[in-house]
Protein backbone atom coordinates (compact mmCIF):
# COMPACT_ATOMS: atom_id res chain seq x y z
CA UNK A 1 0.00 0.00 0.00
CA UNK A 2 2.83 2.38 1.02
CA UNK A 3 4.50 1.92 -2.75
CA UNK A 4 1.26 2.79 -4.48
CA UNK A 5 0.53 5.73 -2.45
CA UNK A 6 4.57 7.23 -2.87
CA UNK A 7 4.13 5.86 -6.72
CA UNK A 8 1.33 8.30 -7.17
CA UNK A 9 2.70 11.25 -4.90
CA UNK A 10 5.80 10.96 -7.43
CA UNK A 11 3.50 10.56 -10.86
CA UNK A 12 1.47 13.57 -9.28
CA UNK A 13 4.76 15.62 -8.35
CA UNK A 14 5.22 15.11 -12.27
CA UNK A 15 2.36 17.35 -13.63
CA UNK A 16 2.84 20.16 -11.42
CA UNK A 17 5.90 22.22 -12.81
CA UNK A 18 3.55 22.04 -16.13
CA UNK A 19 0.86 23.97 -14.12
CA UNK A 20 3.09 27.22 -14.07
CA UNK A 21 2.06 27.68 -17.97
CA UNK A 22 -1.13 28.89 -17.31
CA UNK A 23 -0.25 30.80 -14.56
CA UNK A 24 1.89 32.90 -17.02
CA UNK A 25 -0.51 33.87 -19.10
CA UNK A 26 -1.99 36.40 -16.37
CA UNK A 27 -0.61 40.16 -16.22
CA UNK A 28 0.93 40.12 -13.08
CA UNK A 29 2.57 36.71 -12.72
CA UNK A 30 4.67 38.61 -15.52
CA UNK A 31 5.89 41.26 -13.89
CA UNK A 32 9.18 41.24 -11.89
CA UNK A 33 8.82 40.80 -8.26
CA UNK A 34 5.92 38.20 -8.49
CA UNK A 35 7.80 36.42 -11.74
CA UNK A 36 10.83 36.00 -9.77
CA UNK A 37 8.61 34.72 -6.72
CA UNK A 38 6.75 31.88 -8.82
CA UNK A 39 10.02 30.48 -10.71
CA UNK A 40 11.75 30.04 -7.61
CA UNK A 41 8.91 28.41 -5.80
CA UNK A 42 8.56 26.25 -9.31
CA UNK A 43 12.45 25.00 -9.13
CA UNK A 44 12.28 24.71 -5.06
CA UNK A 45 8.92 22.52 -5.36
CA UNK A 46 11.03 20.74 -8.42
CA UNK A 47 14.10 20.07 -6.51
CA UNK A 48 11.89 18.64 -3.73
CA UNK A 49 10.05 16.14 -6.19
CA UNK A 50 13.09 15.12 -7.21
CA UNK A 51 14.69 14.19 -3.82
CA UNK A 52 11.06 12.54 -2.56
CA UNK A 53 11.34 10.16 -5.54
CA UNK A 54 14.99 9.33 -5.61
CA UNK A 55 14.41 8.85 -1.58
CA UNK A 56 11.63 6.72 -2.33
CA UNK A 57 12.98 4.69 -5.44
CA UNK A 58 16.78 3.89 -3.52
CA UNK A 59 15.52 3.80 0.52
CA UNK A 60 12.40 2.99 0.02
CA UNK A 61 12.61 0.31 -2.13
CA UNK A 62 9.96 1.08 -4.90
CA UNK A 63 11.32 0.00 -8.12
CA UNK A 64 8.09 -0.62 -9.96
CA UNK A 65 8.76 0.54 -13.90
CA UNK A 66 6.23 3.47 -12.97
CA UNK A 67 8.41 4.50 -10.58
CA UNK A 68 11.39 4.12 -12.83
CA UNK A 69 10.12 6.84 -15.00
CA UNK A 70 9.10 8.95 -11.93
CA UNK A 71 12.54 8.46 -11.24
CA UNK A 72 14.04 9.79 -14.38
CA UNK A 73 11.46 12.47 -15.27
CA UNK A 74 11.64 13.89 -11.60
CA UNK A 75 15.66 13.61 -11.57
CA UNK A 76 15.56 15.90 -15.03
CA UNK A 77 13.24 18.11 -13.11
CA UNK A 78 15.31 18.40 -9.98
CA UNK A 79 18.61 19.09 -12.25
CA UNK A 80 16.70 21.90 -13.97
CA UNK A 81 15.40 23.43 -10.53
CA UNK A 82 18.97 23.58 -9.54
CA UNK A 83 19.99 25.33 -12.78
CA UNK A 84 17.45 27.75 -12.71
CA UNK A 85 18.57 28.61 -8.77
CA UNK A 86 21.59 28.93 -9.40
CA UNK A 87 21.05 31.32 -12.55
CA UNK A 88 18.61 33.36 -10.23
CA UNK A 89 21.36 34.05 -7.90
CA UNK A 90 23.53 34.45 -10.32
CA UNK A 91 21.95 37.32 -11.74
CA UNK A 92 20.93 38.77 -8.21
CA UNK A 93 24.53 38.62 -7.44
CA UNK A 94 25.94 40.07 -10.08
Amino acid sequence: MKNKCLTAVCLIMLLVPWSILPLRKFGWALQSPAAEIIIACYALFMIFSGALTIHSYVKGGIQNPLMKLCLLVSGLYGVAGIVILGMMLHTQLM
